[in-house]
């Protein structure tokens, strides 16, 4: 999520000039997408984080309202009447009503920006959190192909030495024979080299967690006095 968009929905071309005027005084400016209520339906979700609305024609206000809490965002809406305002309260509750008095405009824009930093800090939350699922769920492969290298040690130390004794004996396996076994044991080696450079890993990652976790100089210094 880098600029935040917000949507503005309203059929007073002066009112969406005043947010967007009164917001270009803040330092984190969205870039706006301006409507009336006659376009509602052609918004696409995806493309904004905020949608405001505000001087809607009574008609198509509770259309232009279901439409944006339908589509899970932010959404805010300005209203001088009062009960309008409470019904909107009622049927809409996770819709920010505010009433259009006096510094309406600097509300507006504070409420606005708060949302915007609020959906922005769950947006990297959630990546995070993914993330961090993906790394657990890699640590997890991870622990069990270490916890499993002896056992393959083992077995891949069979197949070798067989392969290495099947190949001692040149006149009893035909050609292609030969080969194919030959494959295996190179095979397995390449399993092996891996296998061996796990075991690497773990101790390198050994020493960097004890490394980390070990008290700097003066750390130890202070705790020997």
């Amino acid at each position: 999520m880098q600029q935040p968009s917000a949507l503005i929905i309203s059929d007073d071309p002066e009112f969406s000039q005043l947010v967007v005027s009164r917001w270009q005084s803040e330092r984190a400016l969205p870039a706006f997408t301006l409507m009336s209520s006659d376009l509602r339906l052609g918004f696409d979700p995806e493309n904004f984080q905020l949608a405001i609305a505000g001087a809607v024609r009574p008609h198509a206000l509770s259309s232009v309202l279901e439409s944006l809490d339908a589509a899970g965002k932010r959404v805010l809406f300005v209203c001088d009447n009062a009960t309008t305002l409470q019904m909107v309260r009622s049927r809409w509750p996770a819709i920010i009503a505010l009433r259009q008095q006096e510094n309406w405009l600097d509300t507006l824009v504070l409420v606005g920006t708060e949302a915007l930093h609020r959906m922005k800090a769950e947006s990297h939350a959630a990546r995070a959190e993914k993330m961090n699922s993906l790394l657990q769920h890699e640590a997890t492969l991870g622990r069990y192909v270490l916890e499993m290298r002896h056992t393959l040690n083992n077995m891949l130390t069979a197949m070798l030495g067989n392969s290495e004794l099947l190949l001692l004996e040149p006149g009893s396996l035909s050609a292609e024979a030969r080969s194919q076994i030959e494959t295996i044991r190179n095979m397995a080696l390449r399993i092996h080299e891996i296998l061996r450079r796990f075991s690497s890993l773990e101790k390198e990652m050994s020493v960097a967690r004890w490394e980390t976790g070990k008290p700097s100089d003066g750390a130890a210094t202070a705790a020997s006095v």
